[in-house]
């Protein structure tokens, strides 16, 4: 099928406009159809999305359903995906219709609300499929400005400050990015990706202010690009906004954040850093196996000590995208496997993690933990939900939790023995602050008489659920569902990594 990605890519725009064109009125049919209607695209839009999926061929390491086009000025607009950025789409596209069905019981504007989510998606499937450095930067950019407006309008008491600290952390290291592509256009002549994966940026030592810079031009395009998804993964010490961030978001932005936002950076990592600066990233290593130890490390020690049930999931996640970054920067098949798949699990686990805390803030409108006790006893269904990616958050073998950490770690193990060590007490401290919370929620007496009343999940909410929860046992098992199609490309991009590195070191040696 020809423009596929790119009916992909833009049916959700094409529904947010609709409905603010077509749809009249803010009454209770009018908030209803508008739901609907948002329900229905982002569904369609992952039908849509199963034919890329199938269709594609994972032994084809190259860009696959490519399309290109002549833009003005010598831009070009050309998508395309590979094993690795095909299974973030489907990510993207398979929980966008679950996050809309979390959406029911919002009441304020709601036709903006569905409109928000829906060019929202259109921006992060632009991230995942652009082969072009332009539209790439359009497409990461332009997906701040929805999620700002999600957390600063229908956001908590503090949204302003949590939308302004969100926009302005990842603003700000965006620049450098910038910066850096335009760089890239004047050394390279091109900004088309595929060309620009192919192309030998300099190594070579250059003077800078009377000091010398070993690495050249890779280690400050490395730096530049480090800049802008250190901040989005976040990475410590960058990471502060995301609590903040998570906190005052409503129900759904804060499982878009952390399930798909998030992935952005460790997909830009490598998407370029990894295969365009491999002499920078090698240099780099151990630099950001520090970064990914404190991480894992500091941030579950911090979530031990929270008494917001969503920030402390928050933290949660910066620990595990401290795996992440430590599996790229591995450099080898197990880490880089490791990684995409722990971003994939993680995407399901948090996602489902924050619908968990939504459940029960719908119904009481607190998230503090102490405010709740003995659950079991009125919604043994939630606890048993709530349990299962409790246990996957912890990395309990069967989920797809498991498999993730296990391969980062064993891919760290290879490279560095005291990072992959660092990185198992951070798994330690996980099950602490995951059965710390489920013990405090779920376990106890009723003792509450606020909570006597309260009702266990409703049909809508088990269905918002139970594709999550097939995908999490289902990986969990299976988990070559994800490994054979992201393998043969991981290989490639792991085979050029090394030829370069090899090659840098014969002209080192001949200089």
């Amino acid at each position: 099928m020809q423009n596929l990605l790119s009916l992909i890519t833009f049916l959700p725009l094409i529904g947010a406009v609709v409905l603010l064109v077509f749809l009249r009125g803010d009454d209770e049919d009018a908030q209803n159809n508008a739901k609907l209607l948002a329900l229905f695209t982002t569904t369609a839009t992952f039908l849509l999305s199963l034919f890329v999926l199938f269709g594609f061929d994972p032994s084809d390491t190259g860009f696959q359903f490519v399309e290109e086009t002549a833009w003005i000025g010598g831009l070009t607009y050309k998508l395309g995906v590979d094993g690795i950025s095909v299974l973030f789409v489907m990510l993207t596209t398979f929980l966008m219709p679950i996050t809309i069905g979390a959406c029911w019981t919002v009441k304020e504007r709601v036709k903006e609300y569905m409109v928000a989510f829906l060019i929202l998606e259109t921006f992060m499937l632009g991230v995942f499929v652009a082969l072009d450095l332009v539209l790439f930067y359009v497409f990461f950019e332009g997906s701040l400005i929805p999620m700002f407006l999600i957390i600063g309008i229908w956001g908590g008491k503090d949204r302003i400050y949590a939308a302004f600290k969100f926009f302005l952390y990842t603003f700000f290291g965006s620049v450098f990015m910038l910066v850096a592509m335009i760089a890239m256009y004047m050394d390279a002549g091109t900004t088309d990706i595929p060309t620009l994966l192919t192309h030998q940026f300099s190594s070579e030592p250059v003077r800078i202010l009377g000091l010398t810079v070993m690495g050249g031009a890779q280690l400050l395009l490395f730096l530049a690009f480090f800049a802008s998804f250190a901040v989005k993964m976040p990475m410590w010490p960058v990471h502060t906004w995301l609590p903040d961030a998570h906190v005052q978001a409503p129900t759904a932005g804060s499982v878009i954040l952390a399930a798909i936002l998030l992935k952005m950076g460790g997909y830009g990592f490598l998407r370029f850093s990894v295969p365009m600066f491999p002499v920078a990233t090698d240099m780099m290593q151990d630099f950001v196996f520090l970064l990914s130890v404190i991480a894992v490390i500091y941030t579950s020690l911090v979530a031990l000590m929270q008494e917001d049930m969503k920030k402390l999931i928050a933290y949660s996640s910066v620990a595990h995208m401290g795996f992440v970054t430590m599996g790229i920067f591995a450099a080898n098949q197990q880490g880089i496997d490791g990684a995409i798949f722990q971003m994939i699990s993680h995407g399901f686990i948090s996602g489902a993690l924050f619908l968990i805390v939504g459940v029960i803030y719908d119904r009481m409108h607190t998230r503090d933990i102490a405010a709740y006790g003995g659950l079991v006893l009125r919604m043994p269904v939630y606890a048993l939900v709530f349990m299962l990616f409790t246990m996957a958050n912890v990395g309990l073998p069967g989920t797809s939790g498991f498999v993730g950490e296990f391969l980062t770690l064993a891919g760290a193990f290879q490279v560095s023995t005291w990072a992959a060590f660092g990185a198992a007490i951070g798994v330690i401290l996980s099950a602490g602050y995951a059965l710390w919370l489920y013990r405090r929620v779920v376990f106890g007496d009723l003792i509450k008489e606020s909570l006597r009343s309260i009702s266990d999940m409703d049909r809508r909410e088990k269905a918002l659920f139970a594709p999550l929860v097939a995908a999490t046992l289902i990986l969990g098992v299976y988990p070559a569902l994800v490994l054979d199609v992201i393998g043969p490309t991981v290989a490639a991009l792991i085979e050029n990594y090394e030829l370069a590195l090899a090659e840098a070191g014969v002209r080192l040696a001949q200089n």
